[in-house]
């Protein structure tokens, strides 16, 4: 539980970091090689709307901050 906890606090700081100018596909993809290098197997990252409601934690913004990378574990 510590393990995907942190995983996600890393990405999640690192995340906001990255240029929001960046597509969501590619930006998906380098969070999703993160969160799996640190071990976490059962997860999923969601790309919504910058507004729109969405459970989980915010891990990354892109397309200039229109939308967000959701994760949630599991």
């Amino acid at each position: 539980m510590l393990k995907i906890l942190a995983a996600a606090l890393a990405v999640g700081l690192s995340g906001t970091a990255w240029a929001d100018k960046k597509d969501c596909g590619e930006l998906k993809g380098e969070i999703e090689a993160k969160i799996k290098k640190n071990g976490v197997e059962k997860f999923s990252l969601e790309i919504v709307d910058k507004d729109a409601q969405a459970e989980g934690k915010v891990v990354g913004t892109c397309e200039a901050g229109a939308k967000k990378i959701v994760y949630k574990k599991g």
